[in-house]
């Protein structure tokens, strides 16, 4: 073999070994199929859900603190409608002892009243026998005893009812006074105040400070 063919192969190899390099084409991610894109997308949430969960539920020392302090608002509003009952009972009491306090005086002012004045419809009733033992004393009588007796039975009734409040109301030369008086008829009397009463006609009596019958009066104009 000649030297020309012996080198041949040589250059041949030299060549090729200066031939670049072709690269590779890239290889690309292979594609999931879409079921099992969605299986992941779904447990991805479900753990994202999971982990929420998870952080949102409270730890047994914030659990107990929470049920603390809806104990202790339970009790403060149970403490409240205690003290508003508290305060309507209270209010109740109040109004229930006024009551019986404004009752009690009233009661006890009736029961004066009563006592003060037991004697005015029996004064009333007797007024008229005053009236005619002064009309038979007034009669002129030679008859001494018979006299007598109507001044004892006319003294001793006026001392009793005298005993038990009633009085005559004083009224001759006094200024008239409608509250106690009743004018019958006027005249003019020379020297005389005009509504002076000048003369009695029937006496007037009181039972204290009650008017048991006004005095009939003749007052002067």
């Amino acid at each position: 073999m000649s030297e020309q063919e012996s080198k041949k192969p040589c250059m041949q190899d030299e060549a090729e070994k200066k031939e670049p390099e072709k690269a590779e084409p890239e290889k690309k991610p292979e594609e999931k199929p879409a079921h099992e894109e969605k299986h992941e997308e779904k447990h991805e949430e479900k753990h994202a859900e999971k982990h929420a969960e998870q952080e949102a539920k409270p730890s047994p020392a914030e659990k107990k603190l929470k049920e603390q302090e809806e104990e202790i608002a339970k009790l403060k509003a149970e403490e409240e409608k205690l003290k508003e009952e508290n305060r309507h009972l209270k209010t109740e009491y109040l109004k229930a002892y006024a009551d019986t306090e404004n009752m009690q005086k009233r009661l006890q002012r009736d029961f004066e009243q009563q006592d003060k004045y037991k004697m005015q419809s029996f004064a009333k009733a007797v007024l008229p026998v005053l009236d005619n033992c002064e009309r038979a004393l007034a009669v002129k009588n030679e008859d001494e005893n018979y006299r007598k007796a109507f001044e004892m039975v006319l003294r001793n009734l006026t001392k009793a009812l005298k005993e038990e409040g009633v009085e005559e109301i004083e009224c001759l030369n006094q200024p008239f006074d409608p509250n106690w008086h009743q004018a019958m008829m006027t005249e003019h009397v020379e020297g005389v105040k005009p509504g002076t009463v000048t003369q009695v006609l029937q006496k007037g009596y009181k039972l204290k400070d009650r008017l048991l019958r006004a005095a009939m009066v003749k007052v002067s104009e």
